[in-house]
């Protein structure tokens, strides 16, 4: 793998959509693509190499591919899942199990390119609206394209929504008292800027999650002191950034296929044990990991107050810390955490609930997203606005009511592009169904045993509840109590029942 693809990215004026392409009189396409990140590019390669042939686009209102990995440039920007399981199944990861923004940014580009999939991505194009139209069977989406101002409108058989969870142009920040009177900076992660320099800072950085977890560690050192203020603490998993099942079959000279394969098997396995372990002895679990983090953390930091949540692990994601690399930051000294609400902001830092003023030069907002569903693009069937909190998804991925449609939403406790592989599979089997089939039109449909089940939230806070989930969960689609209304959250239930799903059980009405 290259070690660095940034400077060969296709920017806004790579693959410009041709007249006959954009045009209001252009043939309909077969597919759409809604985005060019992780999804957005497994869901093209997928279409290319199982569906050779079909005619489609993948459109992305960013200047170039990676959402996620584009959008947040803060210091130390990495992954929180493992790239054996990250990475697609269809090309080996070869490099250190957690991955740099850049790594993963030159990754994508080189499935772009093996799969030939540039001259289908339309950067800078942006979606204003999706309509279906029930006499043409066709979407019609209304396109801004950024670059140039044009507007036009595409029309596609099938829409496959692959545009992620959150909104890029705008994160989560808290609106806390005094916010005008602080003299620094207050900056968000998702919105990083070019011009911060850190040096000779006090910083304090608000959040316990991921994000707060990378971000310390990488500015420790480089400013005059960093403190990772936190509400209510997250719970961690430390360990090596390397794979010595992976290092050992390297050894043995084993085809990188073979290893990518061998090393996600290994890694899902251990996952799934870890998640049993979090329901049947969430307590024993929970002793583990404050045993570990104790070791990494040393004597004196107060565990107890600083590294222990409030809830049991799994119900929120366990954020992983490669070589210890936070609790090293606290042990030099270089970096500190404070378990405290915020009472206000003030000129010179932050007065906490207990009275002590954290003072601080720069500010930074680790507080989370803001939920998007769909993209927050509006959609209408034959002009009747759809409201996707109505809908009640067939295994998370179609929604009664609206045809010819697929949205990939990942796993919150495993790597988000297993699940795009699975749906990827699925929709490329659907679609040679309604082909040989002779179907124009697809749409889940509620049978009459299932008119009156009881309908769930998206999903089950009891489960998994984070900030982000709470605050937007009236605005996603339900679930019902019994398959194929359940969004499981289960890559391994998923992997048997999705390739194994009878298309013509009648939960979905083909015409």
């Amino acid at each position: 793998m290259t070690t660095d693809a940034t400077a060969e990215r296709p920017r806004a004026d790579a693959g410009p959509a041709s007249q006959a392409e954009s045009g209001a009189d252009a043939a309909p396409l077969d597919v759409l693509v809604v985005g060019a990140g992780i999804s957005g590019i497994g869901a093209a390669w997928h279409l290319h190499a199982q569906r050779p042939g079909t005619r489609f686009l993948v459109l992305e209102s960013k200047d170039t591919f990676g959402g996620t990995w584009v959008t947040h440039r803060y210091p130390g920007i990495r992954s929180d899942s493992d790239l054996y399981t990250f990475g697609y199944r269809f090309k080996p990861w070869m490099g250190k199990p957690i991955a740099t923004a850049e790594e993963i940014l030159s990754y994508l580009g080189e499935v772009i390119e093996e799969g030939g999939l540039a001259p289908r991505i339309r950067y800078r194009h942006a979606i204003e609206r999706a309509s279906w139209s029930e006499a043409r069977r066709l979407w019609t989406v209304a396109v801004h394209r950024l670059d140039t101002g044009e507007r036009f409108e595409l029309s596609a058989r099938f829409l496959w929504m692959c545009q992620g969870y959150y909104r890029h142009e705008g994160a989560y920040v808290p609106s806390w008292p005094g916010m005008a009177d602080f003299r620094g900076r207050i900056v968000h992660p998702q919105h990083w800027p070019d011009d911060l320099d850190l040096a000779g800072k006090r910083v304090v950085v608000i959040g316990s999650g991921a994000t707060a977890a990378t971000l310390v560690p990488a500015i420790a050192g480089r400013c005059a002191h960093v403190t990772m203020l936190q509400r209510s603490p997250t719970w961690f998993i430390t360990g090596r950034n390397a794979n010595a099942l992976a290092d050992t079959l390297r050894e043995l000279d084993l085809p990188p296929e073979w290893i990518h394969e061998i090393v996600r098997r290994k890694i899902l396995f251990d996952q799934k044990q870890l998640q049993r372990r979090s329901k049947e002895d969430p307590h024993g679990l929970a002793r583990e990991l404050l045993a570990n983090v104790r070791a990494q953390a040393g004597p004196d930091v107060d565990v107890d107050r600083h590294f222990t949540p409030r809830y049991r692990p799994w119900q929120q994601r366990i954020a992983f810390v490669p070589d210890g690399d936070l609790f090293a930051a606290v042990r030099a000294g270089t970096a500190s955490v404070v378990t405290d609400g915020i009472e206000r902001f003030v000129a010179g830092g932050i007065e906490l609930t207990s009275g002590e003023v954290l003072e601080a030069d720069v500010i930074v907002t680790a507080t989370g997203f803001e939920l998007s569903v769909m993209g927050d693009i509006p959609f209408d069937v034959d002009g009747r606005p759809v409201d996707f909190s109505r809908t009640v998804g067939w295994r998370g991925l179609m929604f009664t009511g609206v045809p010819n449609m697929a949205w990939v939403f990942g796993y919150f406790r495993a790597a988000w592009t297993l699940r795009v592989d699975i749906v990827a599979d699925f929709v490329c089997r659907l679609l040679a169904h309604m082909e040989a089939s002779g179907a124009t039109r697809v749409e889940p449909r509620l049978r009459e045993a299932e008119r009156d089940m009881p309908l769930r939230p998206w999903v089950d806070e009891e489960n998994f509840n984070p900030g982000y989930l709470q605050r937007g969960m009236d605005r996603l689609p339900r679930q019902g109590d019994r398959m194929p209304w359940l969004h499981t959250q289960d890559f391994h239930l998923d992997r048997e029942d999705l390739p194994a799903a009878d298309l013509d059980d009648g939960s979905l009405a083909f015409d």
